[in-house]
């Protein structure tokens, strides 16, 4: 999880109360965040993943200043319309970046402070919302150095030249991954494309090289920057826009004004930033449910007030900066937060029941071990994935269980087995040394209409070998091992599966019910995942073991 720093100075003055020493940390330590220290003037807060927007001084102190009741409720930011500010993209992005969102800040007052506090939220930002920029990149740049319009684009990596970040001579795109340092740093997110993205002004000066790297000359801000352009590019223009709230209101409450940008996408125009908040209904019963409380919803809007929100007529108004609302779960949360964990009383439950391990547990538990005793190591993905990754990379057409608004396309359908989320581990760690070979155990799902949700789960365990040498004797070998130390007698014949190699897939049965499949992966799937060495594996039902033994 994300550290920041804090100035203990900065923050006073921008929470508008001074606490003593004890009272600030058991009050950080009660937000829901985790105080790792305060020495001196530095104040060092380890940030969940869930709450990006306070990865900064201000988006800090703004959330604690409502905590403690010095300025609670919904913050309020105005962004000033602007029709002469424009971004035009450019259809060379749509295959290596596609989107962006972007803004413009003025009356900035700069020092060595506010500048290193842009510089923190920047990285941070990136590291977390932004995956390593791999999700998303963020670029900030003095607008002083720019002429209007900009345009986003993507040229051939040889074909332009600038003189990068803290570099010492002008470099094509391909010099920069190559010889620059931070180029090398984020190279392999431009190593596939033929073409890499920039942004340029309207003198065709460009002002970087996104997700690499900012211009020398136009894409690094200083003591003497009044005004700045914000970008955020990536894949998910909801992200985009998430991001770019973020760093607006952190910008505004360092004393910026924000301005509006159209983004043109051919005929289509886009204004941002947007800051209008989000009405959700406030399900009083579910929550003190959850909770198990009693409080009335006058009292609730109070706590959630405390948590920066807003209250009107039963709904509550999400500010625009915060991306982790999607369920009333996390509006109990919050409320949790505010009415404070120390006041939760703890209580005996009035049952006389002895507790014990649940038997499939210990099945999963057993599966677990004796996987890890033949020496493979255990992994755990997302039960949600890619709807291509799950199908189109495995070479194959299964019907999916769907989200309807999910929030990004990385996680649109639940997973109907786990092979793919192997690969995808797989995927992302050729850099590594082989054999890698791996399992995990999971939930998987599928479309069931004799099912009261018309979606039936349950529980699976894949397994991958992964190296130079291995084949379907390789795999069958710890699938028999396990099935000896699971005392199960089974049957093999040969069968068809799209994501396997023809002849050398397998389907298994246990006293007639199919329960598994054993075979090669095929080189087409390897291509799409991009793994240059033999995969093997098998997917078992285990809910449907467990039942049969």
């Amino acid at each position: 999880m994300p550290t920041i720093n804090l100035n203990k100075n900065v923050f006073e003055k921008l929470v508008g109360k001074k606490l003593t020493l004890d009272k600030l940390k058991d009050r950080i330590s009660m937000l829901g965040t985790d105080l790792e220290s305060i020495e001196g003037n530095e104040i060092i807060v380890e940030v969940f993943p869930n709450r990006p927007d306070m990865l900064s001084e201000q988006g800090f102190a703004r959330a604690f200043s409502s905590f403690i009741g010095v300025e609670k409720g919904l913050r309020n930011y105005t962004v000033k319309k602007n029709n002469k500010y424009v971004v035009k993209i450019e259809d060379a992005v749509k295959k290596v970046r596609p989107y962006t969102a972007c803004a413009i800040v003025k009356g900035l007052k700069l020092d060595d402070e506010k500048i290193n506090g842009i510089i923190q939220i920047q990285e941070k930002l990136h590291v977390s919302f932004g995956r390593n920029r791999k999700k998303l990149a963020i670029g900030i740049y003095p607008l002083e150095e720019i002429k209007l319009p900009i345009t986003y684009t993507a040229k051939k990596p040889k074909s332009f030249k600038f003189l990068p970040l803290e570099g010492k001579k002008e470099m094509d795109g391909l010099q920069i991954l190559s010889q620059h340092p931070t180029g090398r740093e984020y190279g392999h997110l431009l190593e596939n494309s033929s073409m890499f993205p920039l942004f340029i002004d309207s003198d065709g000066a460009i002002l970087s090289m996104p997700p690499i790297i900012n211009s020398e000359k136009t894409g690094k801000i200083s003591g003497k920057t009044k005004d700045v352009f914000i970008e955020c590019s990536g894949f998910e223009l909801k992200e985009l826009n998430q991001c770019l709230n973020i760093i607006v209101t952190a910008l505004a409450d360092m004393g910026g004004d924000i301005h509006e940008m159209e983004l043109q996408y051919g005929k289509k125009k886009i204004i941002t930033p947007d800051l209008s908040v989000v009405e959700k209904e406030l399900d009083v019963d579910y929550i003190n449910k959850i909770l198990g409380l009693n409080l009335k919803e006058k009292k609730m809007g109070e706590l959630l007030e405390k948590m920066g929100y807003g209250i009107k007529a039963k709904k509550v108004l999400i500010p625009a900066y915060r991306t982790d609302i999607l369920h009333q779960i996390d509006l109990a949360e919050d409320v949790a937060i505010a009415y404070g964990y120390e006041n939760f009383k703890a209580e005996i439950p009035n049952v006389a029941t002895i507790g014990g391990e649940d038997n499939f547990e210990v099945f999963k538990s057993r599966v677990a071990d004796i996987l890890v005793g033949l020496g493979l190591i255990e992994t755990m993905s997302y039960h949600l994935i890619n709807e291509d990754v799950h199908n189109k990379k495995m070479c194959c057409d299964m019907d999916l269980v769907k989200l309807e608004n999910p929030l990004t396309n990385d996680y649109s359908v639940l997973r109907a087995w786990i092979v793919p989320s192997l690969m995808q581990v797989l995927s992302e760690n050729t850099n590594r040394e082989y054999p890698q070979n791996i399992f995990e155990i999971g939930s998987v799902f599928k479309l069931d209409g004799k099912k009261e949700t018309g979606v039936r789960e349950s529980i699976r365990v894949g397994v991958v070998l992964c190296g130079s040498n291995v084949d379907f004797t390789s795999t069958k070998q710890v699938f028999d091992a396990l099935m000896r130390a699971l005392n199960v007698e089974y049957n093999m014949r040969e069968t068809k599966h799209d994501s396997f190699i023809a002849g050398r897939v397998a389907r298994v049965g246990v006293d007639g019910k199919n329960i598994a499949y054993v075979g090669e992966i095929k080189p087409e799937v390897l291509g799409e995942f991009e793994v240059n060495v033999p995969v093997v594996g098998f997917e078992i039902n285990l809910s449907e073991l467990f039942k049969l033994i």
